[in-house]
């Protein structure tokens, strides 16, 4: 048990920082960007949102198992798959997890607004000084709100680490799976002690977000 809690939060830790890493550009673009294909990029992005997990597990665990077209490209450097690994559930939370932490930096992005921008490059400044200078303080709470959504979504996901990784203890086993297979063991006791954990981090996940955006409000 004790061993599962440890792999969710180590997933979860990582997905997040690689998150907010690969998330801030994309945001960027989709707040900034006038791109035409920027409705197609968007949609694809949210899909995890409407598409069920399982769905994604499956093209997931045929796109690292060791058949397929780009695990073949990473053999020469010694990886044969990534299905059934550590490895593997990280790519796959980036990819479930990935909405939730571009929609809250984009809107960040969005209500920077235009006239911070414009000042900052009137003076001189580079579109690399006025994203770091201007734009990134501006955005930290949308910052905040992106890492504690993909955390926290990260700790739930289900379907995305049955498909890709199973229940390999100390490898895939988190805690989603591991309340399945006590459940389904007959578990009782310790399927609702940890259930009640999970409960009560996503109980004071919501209200953080909650105490979040009301100072915003205040302070807006």
């Amino acid at each position: 048990m004790v061993e599962a809690v440890w792999l969710t939060l180590k997933l979860a830790t990582v997905t997040t920082v690689l998150l907010l890493l690969l998330a801030t550009p994309l945001a960027w673009w989709l707040a900034r960007g006038r791109s035409p294909l920027k409705p197609v990029v968007g949609a694809l992005v949210a899909l995890p949102i409407v598409l069920p997990p399982t769905v994604l597990g499956f093209y997931l665990l045929i796109a690292l198992g060791p058949e397929s077209p780009l695990m073949a490209l990473l053999r020469p450097v010694g990886i044969r798959t990534l299905a059934f690994t550590f490895e593997g559930l990280v790519v796959g939370s980036l990819i479930y997890s990935l909405p939730f932490a571009v929609q809250p930096l984009r809107n960040a992005f969005l209500a920077v607004g235009d006239e911070p921008l414009e000042a900052a490059a009137t003076l001189g400044a580079g579109k690399a000084d006025v994203f770091a200078r201007v734009a990134l303080p501006l955005a930290l709470p949308g910052y905040a709100v992106a890492a504690l959504l993909a955390f926290a979504h990260t700790i739930g996901e289900f379907g995305v680490v049955m498909m890709l990784g199973g229940g390999i203890p100390g490898e895939t086993q988190v805690l989603s799976i591991e309340i399945y297979r006590l459940v389904e063991s007959l578990e009782w006791d310790k399927a609702h002690q940890l259930s009640a954990l999970l409960l009560a981090f996503g109980f004071l996940a919501a209200l953080t977000l909650l105490l979040m955006e009301k100072r915003r409000s205040a302070q807006a």
